[in-house]
This record gives C-alpha cells, sequence and structure tokens, in this order.
C-alpha cells in the first residue's frame, strides 16, 4: 500500500511553514463576516443551502450513531453552515471556527475546506495530514460542488468526526452526495429558466393559448385567453376540454386522432353579446412519440373581420396603426391610374411622408417607444382626412395619402400645410415628450400616362428633395428632380470613400470679441476636397451621411482634427483659443462621445477649456439623457454651446439645468434685425436671456457694420460673420492672424 502524501497537503505544509505557522499553536480563522453580512449571504445561497442541507440530512441518517459534523462554505471559503454532532461543534467553536468565519490557508493552515475548493475533486486530511497538531486526532473528508453546466464553483461540503472512525467509505458517501447536490442543483435551475420562458412566451403573447393533458383536462389558459372568452382561469384549469362547446370537439380529435389545424375561424359572442371572431390553431403534444397533451391558440381578429370584405385586413393593413399597408394603397393608385387611362377624368395626387429625426428617437428610446409615437402620429394625421383622401403607412416612419377628387391644385398645397402644422407641438409618450416634423413630397398625376412606379417615383424623389434642404417642409416633383437623385446615388458611393482616401479637410472662421475686437476662437466647419467635383460644401454632403450613418465617423474626424490643428497653432506660439466643433444629432446620442472626447483630448494633448461642443436645442428632446451627457462633457472640462438657438424647440428649463456656456444667435435673426422689428426683439430677448442665466451670446453670421453695431450695443459677447472673415484654410488663417 503506497503512502505518500498527496502533492496538494505537501504543497500546503510548505506554505504553513514558510509563513512561520505554528504546528503547536491553534490556528484561528482571521476573518468573520457580521451578523448582517452572514443573513444576505445565506440568504442569496438560500435554494443551494437547501439542496444542500437536504442530502446533508440524509447523509447524516445514513451514519447515525457516528460523531460526524458537516460543514458547508461559500465559493470562497467564508462557512455558511454547521449541522451534526453537537460535541464537535461546540469544540471547535471554542478554537474561534464558526459560522460566517472564513477559511484559508494562511490563516488556518492545511484544512479540508480550503484543499476542497482549491482541488475542485473530493479530498482527505486524516491525522497528521493536518499541519496543525490540534488537528492530528480528526478525519476530515471534503468536496467542492458547482453548477455542472458552467463549471460555476459555489462552495463545499465538508465532514469531520474523530480519527478512530474515520473509514474510506466516507468519501465515497460524500462523492455521491455531492453529486446528488449538483444534479439537483442544476436541475431546479433548467426547471427555473424553463419556467421563466414559459411564462414569459405565455405572457407575452398576443395569442390566447390553452394546453391539455393527455386526458383532455386543462392545465394551461393564459390571460389572454381570458380577455378573449371572458371566462376566468379558476373556471377553466383543472376541467374537461371536452365540455367546451366552442373548442371541445377539436380538442377530441386533437387528442383521440392526432389531427392538427391551423386557421379555423371561430365566431362566438362574448359576456357582452359582442360578435367575437378568432382563428384558431390546435395539435398534439407528444413526449417519446406519445401524445401527453394537446396545444391550442387563439389570435383575435374580430376589428380586421369587421373591415370591408373585398380586403384582406392581415393582407393589407399595417397591425401597429390599423393604416392601410403598402400593398393596399397601391392596388388603390393603379386602380385610379387604370380608370384614369380608360378615359374616365380624375384630378389625383399623393404625399410622401418621412419623419424626421425618428431613427434617433427609435435607437435613443427603443422600439416600443418608436411605435408608440407612430400610433400617435397616425391618430394626428388621420385628423386631416377629407372625404376622398387616404391615408397608409408603407413601413417604418413612412406614410403616404392619396388625395383624389380634389377641385384644384391648391388642396394639395394647403393640404400639406396642415400636416406640417401638425409637428408643431411634441408628441406626449409615456413620460417622455418627442419633437419631430415631417418631410413631405408631392406627386400630381400628370396629363400623360405614367406607371404606378414612376408616380411612387415622383413622390419619394420630391421628398428626399426636402431631406437635403433642412426637412420640416415639402416638394412638389419636378421632372429635374429625378437626375438630381441619380446624382445624388452617385455621391453617397463617393462619400463612402472620402474618409479613407483623405477627402475631408477643415476651414476655419474666426469669433471675434467684442469688446477687444480680439479673436477668442474659432469654429471648425469641414469641407470635402471631391477628386472630380472640387471643393464640395457641407451642405450638399452632411445630410447624406446623417441618411446613410457615416455622419458619426465624419464627426468623430472632425473632433480629432480640430484639436490637433488647435494644438499644433498653441505650439507655434499661438495665443491659445477655443475651437467649435458642431455635434450631429446622431453623435451626441452616441453611447461613448464622453469616452471619445476625452480620449482625443489626452492623445492630442488640448487642454479641455479650449473646445467647445456645439449642440442644437433638438438634441435635448431627451432631458435626462443629455443632462447626463452634458455634465459628463463640462466634467471633462470642455465648453458647450447651443448651435443655432431660436430656431429649435426652446425650453427655458433645460437653459437653466444644463452645463451651457454660450448661446449662439442663429443667422436668420441676424440677418434681418436692420428691418425686422420681429428679429430685433427675438436677437434682444436671447442677449438679455442669456446674460441673465451668466452665459455668453456669440453672434454668426454679421455680415454689415451696422449688424455690428447693433449688437454691440445690446452686449453680445461674441461675433462671427463674413464682416470679419469667411471660412478659411489652416494655411490662411495663420497667414491672416499670425504676422
Amino acid at each position: 500500500m503506497c503512502n505518500t502524501e498527496p502533492f496538494y497537503i505537501t504543497k500546503s505544509k510548505r506554505l504553513c511553514r514558510e509563513s512561520n505557522m505554528d504546528p503547536d499553536k491553534i490556528a484561528r480563522p482571521k476573518k468573520f463576516m457580521t451578523n448582517q453580512e452572514l443573513s444576505i449571504k445565506r440568504k442569496s445561497y438560500g435554494e443551494i443551502l437547501s439542496v444542500v442541507s437536504y442530502f446533508s440530512n440524509k447523509l447524516l441518517d445514513s451514519l447515525k450513531g457516528t460523531p460526524i459534523l458537516v460543514v458547508i462554505s461559500d465559493s470562497d471559503g467564508y462557512l455558511l453552515d454547521m449541522v451534526g454532532d453537537e460535541t464537535i461543534k461546540s469544540t471547535i467553536e471554542k478554537f474561534g471556527i464558526e459560522m460566517g468565519s472564513l477559511f484559508t490557508q494562511e490563516d488556518t493552515g492545511t484544512n479540508v475546506i480550503s484543499l476542497s475548493l482549491e482541488q475542485r475533486h473530493p479530498i482527505t486530511l486524516i491525522g497528521e495530514d493536518h499541519y496543525h497538531k490540534f488537528l492530528y486526532g480528526v478525519a476530515c473528508y471534503g468536496a467542492a460542488f458547482h453548477y455542472t453546466d458552467e463549471d460555476n464553483l459555489l462552495g463545499s461540503v465538508c465532514i469531520m468526526m474523530p480519527i478512530s472512525f474515520q473509514n474510506p467509505l466516507f468519501l465515497t458517501m460524500l462523492s455521491q452526495a455531492v453529486d446528488s447536490i449538483e444534479r439537483e442543483l442544476l436541475l431546479r435551475k433548467q426547471n427555473k429558466k424553463l419556467n421563466i420562458m414559459n411564462q414569459i412566451m405565455l405572457s407575452r403573447t398576443r395569442n390566447g393559448i390553452v394546453i391539455t393533458d393527455e386526458k383532455g383536462i386543462t392545465t394551461e389558459f393564459n390571460d389572454f385567453a381570458q380577455q378573449i372568452s371572458n371566462k376566468s382561469r379558476s373556471s377553466v384549469i383543472g376541467k374537461l376540454i371536452y365540455d367546451s362547446d366552442l373548442t371541445g370537439e377539436y380538442f377530441k380529435r386533437v387528442l383521440e386522432h392526432e389531427e392538427k389545424y391551423e386557421n379555423e375561424e371561430l365566431k362566438f359572442k362574448n359576456k357582452n353579446g359582442d360578435q367575437v371572431v378568432c382563428l384558431f390553431d390546435a395539435q398534439p403534444i407528444y413526449e417519446d412519440d406519445r401524445v401527453v397533451g394537446a396545444f391550442g391558440q387563439f389570435r383575435d381578429i374580430t376589428d380586421r373581420y369587421l373591415i370591408k370584405e373585398k380586403y384582406n385586413y392581415l393582407a393589407y393593413h399595417d397591425d401597429l396603426t390599423g393604416l392601410p399597408n403598402r400593398r393596399y394603397i397601391q392596388k388603390e393608385i393603379d386602380s385610379l391610374i387604370k380608370s384614369s387611362q380608360e378615359g374616365k377624368t380624375t384630378k389625383l395626387a399623393i404625399l410622401f411622408l418621412d419623419l424626421d429625426r425618428f431613427k434617433i428617437i427609435n435607437d435613443t428610446f427603443g422600439h416600443s417607444n418608436g411605435d408608440l409615437l407612430l400610433v400617435e402620429a397616425t391618430k394626428r394625421l388621420l385628423g386631416c382626412l377629407g372625404k376622398n383622401d387616404k391615408l397608409a403607412r408603407l413601413g417604418g416612419d413612412e406614410f403616404i395619402f392619396l388625395l383624389k377628387d380634389f377641385e384644384d391644385e391648391d388642396y394639395v398645397i394647403q393640404f400639406a400645410e396642415r400636416v406640417l402644422e401638425l409637428f408643431k407641438d411634441p408628441f406626449s409618450v409615456n413620460v417622455n415628450q418627442f419633437h419631430t416634423t415631417v418631410s413631405i413630397g408631392i406627386a400630381i398625376y400628370p396629363n400623360h400616362t405614367i406607371t404606378l412606379e414612376e408616380f411612387m417615383i415622383y413622390a419619394d424623389n420630391a421628398m428626399y428633395k426636402v431631406k437635403t434642404h433642412g426637412k420640416n417642409g415639402y416638394a412638389v416633383y419636378t421632372s429635374d428632380m429625378l437626375n438630381n437623385s441619380i446624382e445624388e446615388l452617385k455621391l453617397e458611393t463617393d462619400l463612402r470613400k472620402a474618409l479613407d482616401n483623405n477627402e475631408f479637410l477643415l476651414h476655419y472662421q474666426p469669433q471675434i470679441c467684442n469688446k477687444s475686437g480680439g479673436i477668442v476662437g474659432v469654429e471648425a466647419l469641414i469641407r470635402w476636397n471631391h477628386p472630380k467635383l472640387g471643393l464640395i460644401y457641407p451642405d450638399k454632403f452632411i445630410n447624406l451621411a446623417e441618411e446613410t450613418g457615416l455622419i458619426i465617423q465624419i464627426g468623430e474626424w472632425v473632433i480629432r482634427q480640430a484639436c490637433i490643428q488647435n494644438k499644433k497653432w498653441q505650439n507655434s506660439g499661438i495665443k491659445p483659443f477655443k475651437i467649435a466643433v458642431n455635434l450631429s444629432t446622431q453623435q451626441f446620442f452616441k453611447l461613448n462621445l464622453v469616452e471619445y472626447v476625452k480620449k482625443v483630448l489626452d492623445q492630442t494633448g488640448l487642454a479641455p477649456e479650449y473646445l467647445a461642443l456645439e449642440i442644437t436645442e433638438s438634441m435635448a428632446m431627451d432631458f435626462n439623457y443629455s443632462l447626463k451627457v452634458l455634465r459628463q462633457l463640462k466634467d471633462i472640462g470642455v465648453c458647450i454651446s447651443i448651435d443655432d438657438f431660436g430656431t429649435g424647440y426652446s425650453s427655458l428649463s433645460y437653459l437653466k439645468n444644463f452645463p451651457i456656456d454660450y448661446l449662439k444667435i442663429d443667422r436668420s435673426f441676424v440677418s434681418d434685425i436692420m428691418v425686422d422689428d420681429h428679429d430685433v426683439n427675438i436677437v434682444k430677448a436671447i442677449i438679455t436671456l442669456a446674460h441673465n442665466l451668466g452665459l455668453k451670446v456669440i453672434a454668426e453670421g454679421v455680415e454689415t457694420k451696422d449688424q455690428l453695431h447693433f449688437l454691440k450695443k445690446y452686449k453680445c459677447d461674441e461675433i462671427q460673420g463674413y464682416l470679419f472673415s469667411k471660412p478659411i484654410s489652416a494655411e490662411q488663417f495663420e497667414e491672416n492672424y499670425t504676422n
């Protein structure tokens, strides 16, 4: 018989000697959980402890008459439970071993708990296997237990007894107990997952679910089934499904003849006497090729069923909004076009609608909120309909109006203007308020014959023109739009290559202090040096970048290049000033914005106070998100400016709470301050409001001395515009302002 000591025991003893542990002295635990920590830990281990205790007690029962103590620890070695021989228990408590004590080799030397957790297989420590002599009279057996599907260590089960009772059989029994513990824990875990999935499936489905056993006794009847049938779950569960006048015969044939049913149309009256129409499916449930029950589901199609019979609601209507869908409206338009070709005179127009910024709202606040916004928008749009008008949803955030038999084309234009008015007020969805506008493309059926596809393309091209010119408006299709769209498709292809080909560059427009007349900053403005078309300004490609999703990459490039250039100027001896960069809406709502800005500042070495980030008012539509991001940016130390102030959805609450440094008066107000009293009052109000809130004001688009004198008179802090300089290259800036 080989008595070679296991390597892990030898290693443990060596560690004890190296730590200068005295084998003649009792080693006590040094770290203990508080009563509260122990209570919390035991509660979190509640199910695990119940399983372990069950099998531990079975082990104790099978060894009745033998003085054995069973100890249970967590995965770190904290003692969570002790059951068994009270004499042993009271003895070890004198050594400081108690519930909540931590077993480590560093504190307690060679011990069965630490080694079980470390080795992750059953171990034996008997007599002189221990390092400390006071344990020479003890035999210990231990084993770790896991979630076997993840190999996730959960804790250990150990037994100890006087050495005179040692028996190798105890380790085998302990191993079998741990195997049983792990199987039970895994089974409970899998059952819990299965139960959760079943609950989710049954509660979240929009279908009524009925499940029976092999004898036809109802075992499941979900919430939606209760709603459809007006029968309570308690009145159905445990009852024979064959007694149902509605579905009893179906379930009987399923269970007795293994028949299947799909889309069976069922009609019945609810408790109010209203007709309910459902589609019913049923099929057997098998286990090892044996029928063990039946599954049935109801889909309530009452509303759909009541739509005009000539249209199948499932095929021609949108589930979310209840509106006719693309197929329906195209069929309707095509029918009218054919009637026109047959000589029946009718006036016909279509209006394509696309919600502006909907993708950002959908991505930021979730599809559920996006769906609710579409429903609310649908309600408003339906309010526009005249007696000969129809509204359909094409998909996503696209809608279409079909107008016919109107007196003249003025009706179409007035209709579009009414739609735009509908979107001036915000939408309330759950606890959020959303501002969105619409872009409308109008196509009026011409005097000559065109196809349905051509008619739809006309309206789509008109809408795209609105998108590329700032959104929130309408355009009527003209023949040159199609050619422009083809050119824009080519431009999109080139835009995707522009970053890789290093075709973008920045121009800089100085910002002048009204008091000193000196430069206090510049605004970085992107340009595209197209290899064939030459220098392209942002109004020609920024909207395209937003539509294609390239705007985030381009925006990040602008931030980095602006910081590099500003640091380069500072290193050359130019007096430091801030550089302003516009953030796109998509960029602002990207979750890593703050980390990216901090990374760029760290890499370029630019001090954060020399970077100003400009946002628009519409970016404040989610107050809580915007406040969080702006505060994080402010914590870095960058300046924050509200660009184009007064043209969006202003709110005093965000001005008061947001950590803003500047308000930037939009050029549309500045351009007419010498001729329009309304603009005069707006500019004066913005300056007064900003100063009262401790903010500085920048006016952009200043082109005349009269405008400058007016802004100086009312104490506008900074000026930007062609009166001083157009946007220029870095080289021109250095030549003009550093000599």
